[in-house]
């Protein structure tokens, strides 16, 4: 017997402070004004997306004591913008990326279940942790946690958020005009959390939303981040772009959910992706080449050169050969506030391999950085987009992806309008939306039932 079609979920991303986008096309328009927001949304949602993602950045970035302007593009607060986004669309989920290492429960927990009824049960949160003492200086609490207790502080934060939320169950108001009874339950909202990073104690005055709980994603790669994705969240990121290597981070994290009573549809893998379509599967990769070279430029792969070596490196030629110096390998670093430096723990060695790919094909310093980044992760005609995608799900590599363009607002257009109905037509994906709330379109149980199934078991 056949295994049945699994039905692929798709997002996208409105980019925020990196180089994943070609700024200065003429094509590109600004990322503060709500205009580009509205579109990028409205087209997400005209191609029945599941929802739109926002990033986080609580600090500009700095390289060498300035701030990195190769990719300012400014970074209005996520609540805001989705709440405003709530008004112009009527479907789309809105998954907004909040900080649980500078925020409160209390605060957090409002702002969700707010947006939640706002948009009628369509809201996401993308539960992060703070890496570094440099975005901590924005905060009272300033520096940062070590490893083990962001997560610690994590889970018990989004542990309380969730006490919150349950605090009222749904069915307090009765709004009686006659009698002028407005509360069931006298207690509603009423809450006390005692532990290791909270103690608190109120009353919680939001109603229960509809969707009970947003959605949680969950963005962690480490251990500690599976770990707590398969404990609590509803939708974990990957970045793992090749179908052995989505395979392999699907089969594992899947895998830990049964210790935590939770079957394999109660949480979704979404890769983040991005692509380039042409006519031709030639034409497809001449245009990504060129979306490459316009993703580094010269200054920009200078920068990124800094990452390892931990030097000023501006007096070199993009154009020219790598650094014969080594990288410094002290704790001070050029690059403050990108998650970037912390992939190359050991910059010796890194610089070692690089000198030897640049030597073997020749590669300048722009080459090697953009011979070494991120490529597109689909590129051909629809046809061959389509087609990979569906492969990629069929074949257990992930449920889905997170499209990210590299045009904004625009660059989303081409995917709904080219990609999309060829994927209807393979019937993976769906042609209207068939529920109202986030978790409808995502195939998520209510917490309510999920509690009612777990207590009759």
């Amino acid at each position: 017997m056949s295994k049945p079609q699994k039905q692929i979920h798709l997002a996208a991303h409105f980019p925020g402070v990196n180089n994943t986008t070609v700024w200065s096309d003429p094509a590109a328009g600004s990322h503060i004004d709500f205009a580009s927001f509205a579109h990028f949304a409205q087209t997400a949602e005209r191609a029945k997306f599941d929802f739109l993602f926002l990033a986080e950045g609580l600090r500009l970035r700095e390289q060498g004591g300035k701030i990195y302007d190769l990719d300012v593009v400014g970074r209005p607060d996520t609540f805001t913008v989705l709440a405003a986004l709530a008004a112009v669309t009527d479907r789309l989920g809105l998954t907004g990326t909040i900080n649980s290492t500078f925020n409160e429960p209390y605060e957090v927990a409002r702002q969700f279940a707010s947006l939640d009824h706002l948009s009628e049960g369509r809201s996401a949160w993308n539960v992060v942790t703070s890496w570094d003492a440099f975005t901590g200086e924005n905060f009272r609490r300033g520096g940062f946690l070590p490893q083990h207790e962001r997560y610690s502080r994590a889970k018990e934060f989004l542990a309380t958020a969730h006490e919150l939320f349950d605090s009222w169950q749904g069915d307090e108001i009765v709004a009686d005009q006659a009698t002028g009874t407005f509360l069931r339950d006298a207690k509603a909202g009423a809450f006390v959390h005692q532990g290791q990073h909270f103690d608190i104690h109120g009353r919680f005055n939001v109603p229960r939303s509809p969707q009970g709980r947003p959605v949680i994603f969950q963005a962690g790669d480490s251990e500690e981040g599976r770990e707590f994705a398969a404990a609590g969240a509803d939708a974990i990121f990957s970045r793992y772009a090749t179908l052995a290597e989505g395979q392999n981070f699907y089969q594992d994290v899947k895998g830990r959910l049964a210790k935590y009573g939770r079957r394999e549809d109660q949480l979704l893998i979404l890769p983040a992706a991005t692509f380039v379509l042409g006519d031709t599967e030639a034409e497809a990769e001449e245009l990504a080449r060129e979306v490459r070279r316009r993703q580094v430029s010269g200054a920009t792969a200078i920068k990124h050169l800094e990452f390892v070596w931990n030097r000023d490196l501006s007096a070199y030629d993009p154009e020219g050969p790598l650094p014969d110096i080594d990288p410094d390998t002290s704790e001070h670093h050029v690059a403050r506030g990108r998650a970037q430096v912390r992939m190359y723990r050991d910059p010796l060695a890194t610089a070692r391999a690089w000198r030897e790919l640049a030597a073997a094909h020749h590669w300048s310093i722009r080459d090697l950085v953009i011979h070494t980044g991120n490529r597109q992760t689909f590129v051909g005609t629809p046809a061959t987009v389509a087609r990979t995608i569906n492969d990629f799900v069929q074949a257990d590599a992930s449920d889905g992806f997170i499209l990210v363009p590299h045009i904004t607002p625009g660059g989303l257009d081409p995917f709904a309008d080219q990609v999309v109905p060829l994927l209807q037509e393979q019937g993976v994906f769906r042609t209207d939306y068939e529920g109202t709330t986030l978790r409808d379109h995502l195939g998520l149980a209510h917490p309510d039932d999920v509690r009612q199934e777990r207590a009759a078991s």
